[in-house]
């Protein structure tokens, strides 16, 4: 097979000017690595959770070191991966002072008979696999403490957005033995309730991976997401026989109408196609194939370059 990799970095309602770059090149270089381990043989699983990773590491995104805070003015992360192979999967949630949850994510599916472990248990296995607990105030950004005031000065006059927090990252990936994976992380939603998990650990909500079909990641307003399962959702129009594009029109076509959530999804099937979709404003993105890199932000630009 073919490896082909998509990364997303979020669906988004604006990204001004200045990040804009910034955003651009953080999702190429997740793109990059993660076509550089399919390209050395490696794992579909391997390369979603580095380029997850790497969005993880990159302040401009909600995840690991860039993630929003709750009410609190704290950072509590979710994150899952799945390998389509075994349908093997594993997740975290309400993580704290952890800089990578994909890691610890993979760790839930390698390491434990289980699933899905959260806040304190998660926290607990993190430290008896040896992961180095961070400093909390280590991944609060300047920038998240000022959405964060300015979300409380507004959450008075108004309800809760559902555009404003979309924010996520995510990987699919085929490799060369043809299988899939999907991994999704972030920090949720700016002033969430403590506690607050959304759609990014939860199986066939966030993400799912399936040999036997393909793999999406999802973004968005997760409490929308989860209704739908909206991963989920759209692999079964995949195996229904629709085009990726087909399926990820209809499965966020049937979100936005049934509950005004928007939100995206990246796809890849297990044919090697792959397909990238929002409904929000703009959706940082990047695929590649065949040494071909494309990649955007907003629905009118796609740019596509030749990887070294």
């Amino acid at each position: 097979m073919n490896p082909v990799v998509v990364v997303h970095g979020g669906g988004a309602s604006h990204i001004s000017k200045d990040r804009k770059e910034r955003v651009r090149q953080g999702i190429i270089r997740a793109a990059t690595v993660g076509y550089n381990i399919l390209r050395e043989g490696g794992s579909a699983v391997d390369a979603v959770e580095s380029a997850v990773a790497v969005l993880e590491d990159d302040p401009e995104f909600n995840a690991g070191c860039g993630s929003v805070l709750n009410v609190n003015g704290e950072v509590e992360m979710d994150a899952s991966i799945m390998n389509g192979k075994d349908l093997s999967a594993g997740a975290v949630s309400a993580v704290r002072c952890v800089a990578n949850p994909i890691k610890l994510a993979r760790l839930v599916m390698e390491k434990t008979p289980h699933c899905f472990l959260t806040d304190q248990g998660a926290a607990k296995f993190a430290a008896a696999m040896g992961v180095p607990e961070v400093p909390g105030k280590q991944l609060v950004t300047e920038r998240n403490i000022k959405r964060l005031e300015k979300e409380k000065h507004e959450k008075d006059a108004q309800k809760l957005d559902c555009q404003k927090n979309l924010g996520t990252v995510g990987a699919v990936a085929l490799d060369c033995r043809g299988n899939v994976a999907y991994a999704t992380s972030t920090g949720g939603i700016v002033n969430k309730m403590v506690g607050r998990v959304g759609d990014t650990p939860c199986i066939g909500s966030g993400g799912y991976a399936d040999n036997d079909i393909g793999a999406v990641s999802t973004t968005g307003h997760g409490e929308s997401i989860m209704k739908v399962n909206l991963a989920r959702l759209a692999l079964f129009h995949v195996e229904q026989g629709k085009t990726l594009e087909e399926a990820a029109d209809i499965s966020l076509g049937y979100m936005k109408s049934r509950l005004k959530g928007l939100g995206g999804v990246i796809l890849v099937s297990k044919a090697g196609d792959w397909a990238v979709k929002w409904t929000s404003a703009s959706m940082p993105w990047a695929a590649v194939k065949n040494c071909k890199l494309h990649s955007g932000i907003d629905l009118d630009d796609t740019s596509v370059t030749d990887l070294p």
